[in-house]
């Protein structure tokens, strides 16, 4: 499977990243970096960093740094973390980025890889909105698009309606919502249910010491803010399970409708019910055992 991911590292998505390096049915062609978890510079910056760290070596793309319609921008950084990794506040800049922008280059690789090209988009959606104004036949171009955000029945996570990557760019999740292409939704009806534990944590450091270290490190932040708003016995595994439903999706089971994203009011950033548009599989829930015991065998062999 050709992959790309469009990602804003962030905790979830580093895990997500070694996730998709370690599994061997994935050929992981590149990486996209937009604001989100951090800053657009420091999201390409860590992208770099951790290809470095898990050892292989593809282009990275920086991104949109603002939500569409905005003329600033501030990360939640009580979540990840000031520079995105949980307490490392010293990211080396490893490399450089791609001299293509972050929907270029996923144009050309969607237009390269005609038909078998999947996206997995773990940040918010502008630089997918990007590529599909650059572009239009990159809608059929792309194979599907998995993405890690929503919440359909399940409450949000930012506000009562919304998930987060969706309410950082409710103008870009909704245009991507509407193109018409062939989208997985991975959100909170699927994610929450699938968490990881200290435990967890802990088995992937004793069997992976220097890659399950580091992530048992920075995870520690993390598992922090979710004892903070009480969800004591983990974190969310939200972006590996959506690396997940791109290999795996037998193992999850979908509703499927079309998604509109609320533009104003209480309900900002809302991921609603609309027929008129083309349907997208939501996620409703997954093998939560599985998911996470394949996560932690693929990890733990990178060692």
């Amino acid at each position: 499977m050709k992959l790309i991911i469009d990602t804003d590292p962030g905790i979830d998505d580093a895990i997500a990243i070694a996730l998709a390096h370690a599994l061997p049915q994935v050929d992981l062609i590149g990486m996209t970096a937009v604001f989100g978890n951090t800053h657009v510079v420091q999201s390409s910056r860590n992208a770099r960093y951790l290809a470095d760290l898990l050892g292989f070596d593809v282009p990275v793309a920086e991104g949109a740094a603002l939500p569409y319609g905005e003329v600033s921008y501030a990360p939640s950084d009580y979540v990840h973390g000031p520079e995105g990794l949980g307490d490392l506040m010293t990211i080396p800049q490893i490399g450089q980025n791609d001299p293509r922008n972050a929907a270029q280059f996923l144009c050309e690789m969607a237009a390269k890889y005609a038909g078998e090209l999947v996206i997995c988009a773990i940040g918010p959606l502008a630089n997918i909105a990007d590529a599909i104004a650059l572009d239009p036949s990159f809608v059929t171009n792309v194979k599907s698009l998995v993405i890690m955000g929503g919440a359909f029945e399940h409450a949000g996570n930012v506000s009562p309606y919304a998930e987060a990557n969706i309410i950082h760019d409710p103008i870009a999740a909704d245009a991507v919502f509407g193109s018409g292409m062939t989208i997985t939704m991975v959100g909170l009806d699927a994610t929450m249910k699938t968490l990881l534990t200290p435990t967890d944590f802990d088995d992937l450091e004793k069997a992976a010491p220097k890659i399950g270290g580091f992530i048992k490190r920075i995870a520690d932040f993390y598992l922090g803010f979710y004892r903070s708003v009480g969800v004591i016995d983990g974190c969310p595994m939200h972006d590996a399970l959506a690396v997940l439903a791109c290999t795996d999706p037998e193992k999850f089971t979908f509703q499927m409708t079309g998604i509109k994203v609320t533009q104003s009011g209480d309900e900002i950033g809302a991921t609603v019910a609309d027929t008129t548009r083309k349907p997208v599989a939501v996620a409703m829930g997954c093998d939560a055992v599985w998911a996470v015991d394949l996560m932690k065998t693929q990890i733990s062999g990178l060692g």
